[in-house]
């Protein structure tokens, strides 16, 4: 027996949407990853924008299929483009987590669920992306956010905190823009793609 306050659940669940309807999701999540990054790399903007599909993808599918669209993303961003993209795909796999379960317990129409979702990414994916770019990369990958890295940098805070300082802001602005632009777009989806009601 469930108990719970209820709360919508926006999504495509696995007993609602076949195979190929999910793998178009993913595809479609990948695509937007790989050119929101490419648009972001090539203006040297110090936000990602790769992480928008697989927002998307979690908020439809779940935090599984999520955590996999930006996962993929990024190795076949890495293969086709950018090498260094490959490892910060465990980042965007965290972020499909993080947001595919905020989609599951408060669904994702309202103001407060993307803040939230780009709250706790802003310091998230900083904990799990600055080893990965310091130890592999020297702190410095190639986006705009070396930018800010650089400021800290000469501040004489360390090639770590530099990194991981640089990457809070650039966090914040890229993950709730990210979160509110996925929030749009759920809310304009007819009634019959969104998934049944989950208890909390």
């Amino acid at each position: 027996m469930q108990t719970g306050k209820a709360v919508p659940h926006f999504g495509l669940g696995g007993d609602i949407v076949n195979k190929p309807v999910k793998l178009a999701i993913i595809s479609t999540g990948i695509a937007i990853n790989i050119i929101g990054s490419m648009v972001s790399s090539t203006v040297k903007l110090p936000i990602f924008l790769d992480s928008v599909g697989t927002m998307l993808a979690a908020v439809l599918l779940g935090p599984w299929p999520g955590a996999l669209t930006g996962l993929l993303g990024n190795i076949i961003q890495g293969v086709l483009t950018d090498p260094a993209s490959i490892p910060f795909g465990v980042v965007n796999a965290v972020i499909g987590l993080v947001v595919g379960y905020l989609s599951l317990k408060r669904g994702f129409e309202d103001y407060v669920t993307p803040l939230l979702a780009g709250l706790i990414l802003a310091i998230l994916c900083p904990v799990v992306g600055t080893p990965i770019a310091v130890y592999l990369f020297g702190g410095v990958t190639g986006g705009g956010v070396d930018i800010l890295y650089a400021i800290f940098l000469k501040k004489e805070m360390g090639i770590f905190t530099s990194a991981f300082l640089a990457r809070i802001p650039a966090n914040l602005v890229d993950k709730l823009l990210s979160a509110y632009m996925v929030m749009l777009v759920i809310r304009k989806f007819p009634p019959a793609m969104k998934m049944k009601r989950a208890s909390v």
